[in-house]
């Protein structure tokens, strides 16, 4: 399991022009399964991505966690975060779970970080074409691999 984690001013999803979810302060999370992912690695990102410190406290250093800010999060699934680009130009996903995998895995995903949060988490639509808007603040942005964990 991949997840690309930015943190944001506010954040949006929208699908056929028409918005689907909308955040303020918090997170966007752009995360992409493979078949191997089990719910000891959803579980885990859930809790590292509530508990990340990444936020600024009174004197501007990043040790305040999203849940410490009582920031937002929007989820979002993408399977290109397994891309493969080591031979040729054009992309592999051969990594990236099936879809009726990955659909599972990621609505499990949600529901363990509104667990962790202890609030509603927004979301894209699995499988849509969307377009995701955000206003990056810092920038800040990590990349974390359930099976590197580093």
């Amino acid at each position: 399991m991949r997840l690309l984690i930015q943190r944001v001013l506010e954040a949006s999803v929208a699908i056929s022009g028409s918005v689907k979810s909308r955040i303020g302060m918090g997170v966007l999370v752009l995360s992409g399964f493979e078949e191997a992912d089990g719910d000891e690695d959803l579980a885990w990102a859930a809790a590292k991505l509530v508990r990340l410190r990444i936020f600024d406290d009174a004197q501007g250093v990043m040790n305040l966690s999203l849940q410490e800010v009582n920031g937002e999060a929007l989820i979002v699934s993408q399977f290109t975060l397994h891309a493969q680009t080591k031979k040729g130009n054009r992309p592999s996903y051969i990594r990236a779970a099936r879809p009726e995998r990955a659909a599972t895995l990621y609505r499990k995903f949600v529901l363990l970080v509104q667990s962790e949060l202890k609030k509603d988490v927004a979301t894209g639509e699995f499988g849509a074409d969307m377009q995701v808007a955000l206003v990056n603040d810092g920038p800040v942005t990590i990349w974390i691999d359930t099976k590197q964990r580093e």
